[in-house]
């Protein structure tokens, strides 16, 4: 009796580590399932949407946006032309900070004392 008392308890630890092993196994698999799923669903929309869309209507877009917010557009890409030096800064546009950061750094006098 004390021998069966004894491994009673180790029976259910092993039925519910074995249960538990078989939901996890069954998990993985589902989860490995979806995600071929996914993967062949994300790269067949992105072929369809790619495909399906016209150049032309894609153009009259990108012109109509450009033309509703003032931006010119070149036609050809590799025409543009990106300056190797970024443009000097006047004299007027270098003042104008430094004249700010007093006028803030007065403010900030002012509110110390106060």
């Amino acid at each position: 009796m004390i021998l069966a008392l004894a491994q009673r308890p180790s029976n259910p630890m092993n039925t519910t580590n074995n249960q538990i092993s078989v939901v996890m196994d069954k998990f993985e698999s589902q989860f490995s399932d979806l995600d071929v799923q996914t993967s062949y669903m994300e790269s067949t929309m992105s072929d369809t949407t790619a495909l399906t869309t016209p150049q032309d209507q894609v153009d009259t877009l990108i012109s109509q946006v450009a033309d509703e917010n003032g931006l010119e557009i070149s036609q050809k890409v590799g025409e543009s032309k990106v300056p190797q030096a970024a443009p000097a800064q006047t004299e007027g546009v270098r003042e104008a900070p430094l004249e700010e950061d007093g006028k803030l750094a007065e403010r900030l006098r002012a509110l110390r004392v106060s």
